[in-house]
């Protein structure tokens, strides 16, 4: 966690591991994150936080996670799904890094639809407890990356029905981009951005 980490973040991570019936450890990256701040506060001066900032954040991570991996062997997974690795909202050297990408060709939206499956059904030969391995807080609420105050996934992005529809229609249909604004259900009101296509 940061200074950032919700309460929420932290129960459900808790309840998460006690699903799974896996290790849960705390490490928290306040201490680095301080450390980067003190460190590029001559080069940083005058500057407002942003971007950069909220990415030391999901660098530090990484780094005490493949400590992790490189000290007791287990494989580092990669975290980021289809969606936001194909509009690059995926921290390069943070949630990008790992040996295998689990999600790499599964849409956000197929990440819920899959998570709510799996709570419900155990396949077999699948390793894991029987009944829900997540508690259902973390399929339902809103997605983010809690790097800065209020952040939400869908405020940056629109919302994730909006953007793999379009993500869909470019990429697995390879559609021409006034095709995929004709067919893609999206609106001004539900993708409140300005559209920069013909």
């Amino acid at each position: 966690p940061s200074k950032y980490t919700s309460d929420e973040s932290l129960d459900d991570a808790r309840e998460c591991a006690r699903l799974l019936g896996c290790r849960h450890d705390v490490i928290s990256i306040a201490p680095g994150v301080s450390a980067f701040d003190e460190a590029l506060a001559e080069a940083f001066k005058d500057t407002k936080p942003g971007l950069a900032e909220e990415n030391i954040q999901a660098r530090l991570r990484m780094v005490a996670l493949m400590a992790l991996s490189n000290k007791f062997g287990p494989m580092l997974l990669t975290t980021g799904n289809k969606s936001e690795m194909s509009v690059g909202y995926a921290t390069l050297y943070g949630d990008m890094s790992g040996g295998y990408n689990v999600l790499k060709d599964a849409y956000k939206t197929t990440v819920f639809a899959l998570s709510k499956w799996r709570n419900r059904v155990r396949p077999e030969g699948a390793l894991g407890p029987d009944g829900p391995v997540m508690p259902a807080n973390v399929i339902t609420k809103p997605p983010t990356a809690e790097l800065k105050p209020g952040q939400t996934d869908e405020a940056s992005l629109g919302p994730y029905k909006a953007l793999d529809d379009i993500l869909y229609c470019l990429v697995e249909k390879e559609m021409p981009v006034p095709d995929v604004v004709e067919s893609a259900s999206i609106s001004q009101a539900t993708f409140p951005f300005p559209r920069i296509w013909p």
